[in-house]
């Protein structure tokens, strides 16, 4: 188990949990209502513009969310804790012990040597717990059922981002126009409610008809080519569990991104 991308991972489901929940409770300008201090908003922006300034040209979040520490989000969830947090998430006490642990744990190098079986266990069962969660919490809101997984975030490198706390829409028309050759990564997050083994699947479409490939590695490579032109191309994002039943036939969710694909410019 890589428990660094499972710390990563469980922080970032809760900064786009944390951004849906007070997005509707306070309104567009959350960020600045949350809680925290204008001395640590300061802090986080500052650390957006330095990593667009290390990034430039590449794919980078630009939320003001995604740069706040784990203090910052508890101190968030703590200020907010009565009604859809304490629903989703349970017990304050309970959630400040799991988070102050998953804090400590975040930067193995800070207490200077290798993660024990039982502490890699320990990660294990508290990023389990909270990303399950969460994700039970939206099956249940969105189909009344606790067993399907559910993307929790689809990003693409040219720094579009999809995340299930955005809205229940499950399509993101990027307006990016691209061009014959060019190529798009994908980088997805998902969580199975009973935390069983999880395939991913990707498809274009116009495209060539062919059997769909699953893999357990929520990474992708999309090359467009010249069958893809046109105004609307769309790559689909799959998921499913290991399991002989699931929410949409062969699968159990799925992401869209849709772009523009132009003719290659003549020499």
């Amino acid at each position: 188990m890589d428990t660094s991308q499972a710390i990563r991972d469980t922080e970032n489901a809760l900064r786009d949990f944390i951004s849906a929940v007070l997005s509707r409770s306070l309104g567009s300008d959350w960020v600045v209502r949350c809680g925290v201090s204008p001395e640590r908003l300061d802090r986080w922006a500052e650390r957006r513009t330095a990593e667009l300034s290390r990034q430039a040209g590449g794919a980078v979040e630009e939320r003001l969310i995604y740069f706040a520490d784990f203090y910052d989000l508890k101190t968030i969830l703590k200020k907010h804790w009565a009604g859809e947090f304490s629903d989703v998430l349970g017990d304050w006490k309970t959630m400040d012990v799991y988070l102050s642990q998953l804090e400590y744990f975040r930067d193995p190098s800070a207490h200077g040597r290798d993660l024990l079986p039982h502490q890699r266990d320990l990660i294990c069962g508290i990023t389990g717990e909270i990303r399950g969660r969460i994700v039970r919490y939206r099956s249940k809101r969105e189909t009344a059922q606790d067993c399907f997984p559910r993307f929790e975030s689809v990003r693409d490198s040219l720094g579009n981002v999809w995340t299930a706390g955005q809205s229940s829409r499950i399509a993101l028309n990027t307006e990016m126009v691209l061009r014959p050759g060019d190529t798009v990564d994908f980088m997805a997050a998902a969580r199975d409610p009973e935390d069983g083994p999880l395939e991913y699947s990707v498809r274009v479409m116009p495209g060539p008809s062919h059997e769909e490939v699953w893999q357990v590695e929520p990474e992708f490579r999309v090359t467009m080519t010249d069958e893809q032109i046109g105004d609307a191309v769309f790559v689909y994002l799959q998921v499913r569990s290991s399991r002989e039943y699931h929410a949409r036939g062969r699968l159990d969710d799925e992401v869209t991104f849709i772009y523009t694909v132009l003719p290659r410019r003549s020499v």
